[in-house]
């Protein structure tokens, strides 16, 4: 499988298994088949309420820890130096290990914040890097930050952001936010690549599917990957976990690249980091 390396060296596969609302019905069991699918990276947060589960799953598997990759992340509420590292403690308890592969700030602004929000980033950024250089935190960074919020902690950073987790799939690229990361060194991860129904369904991904002879989901992750994204796609039934975790590499064509870059707003989920 595809692999992608972060600024500090460290490994990511290019498809994780996201697990907000998988655990809602099924609790554990969509964990443990994911594992079982052969999925070797999970996304959590404080917030998905599941990282009980999530650890639950992992070590019940019997897979050494050091095989699998865990990321959470630490809501708006729980930002702030003090804050961020009592948040970290509660999520390793839940997941029942002493260390994750990636820790994230959820999104960038604390409710209520207003303009005092740059300072308490930075504080939570204090604290992000403490947890790094204890080695508890093997890497850290950022969800849903635009160009600004990467701004208002990069330049006092002594360890920078090396992900940023971002909203992304056809019709909703940002690509703005995008090339401004990359440029910065940061891997980018795809949360919600499918998009929503609308996305699976639009006419246009459905014809680019039929061309490369794959499925609408397939190519959509794809189209992800082959711009150096990494995916995490949820899935609840079996079938679905394996062809997501499985996709092919397919060489699109140069056209359709543009086409699909330039396409308008298709299936946003109208979350946006500074209208909290």
């Amino acid at each position: 499988m595809k692999e992608f390396k972060l600024s500090n060296g460290l490994i990511f596969p290019a498809v994780g298994y996201g697990t907000y609302l998988t655990t809602k019905e099924k609790g554990t069991e969509a964990i443990a088949q994911a594992i079982e699918v052969g999925y070797r990276y999970f996304d959590t947060a404080s917030f998905y309420m599941n990282e009980e589960q999530v650890g639950e799953a992992i070590k019940e598997s019997n897979i050494k820890r050091s095989e699998i990759q865990i990321c959470s992340k630490l809501w708006r509420t729980q930002m702030g130096y003090e804050n961020a590292l009592k948040a970290f403690d509660e999520s390793i308890n839940k997941l029942k290990t002493d260390y994750l592969d990636l820790y994230l700030i959820h999104w960038p602004k604390n409710e209520g914040a207003g303009d005092e929000w740059k300072d308490i980033l930075r504080d939570t950024w204090r604290a992000m890097e403490e947890l790094y250089k204890s080695g508890r935190a093997k890497a850290i960074g950022l969800s849903n930050f635009l160009p600004h919020h990467i701004d208002a902690i990069w330049n006092d950073a002594d360890v920078k952001p090396m992900v940023d987790q971002l909203e992304l799939h056809v019709g909703y690229m940002q690509l703005n936010a995008v090339e401004y990361s990359k440029e910065k060194g940061m891997l980018i991860q795809a949360w919600s690549p499918l998009g929503r129904r609308r996305v699976i369904e639009e006419p246009i991904v459905l014809k680019m599917a039929e061309k490369y002879k794959t499925t609408p989901a397939g190519f959509l992750l794809s189209f992800l990957n082959k711009q150096q994204i990494m995916v995490i796609p949820k899935a609840s039934a079996k079938e679905r976990m394996i062809k997501n975790l499985n996709i092919e590499e397919i060489d699109i064509e140069d056209e359709d690249m543009k086409y699909l870059l330039n396409l308008p707003q298709i299936g946003w989920s109208g979350e946006h980091p500074d209208l909290v």
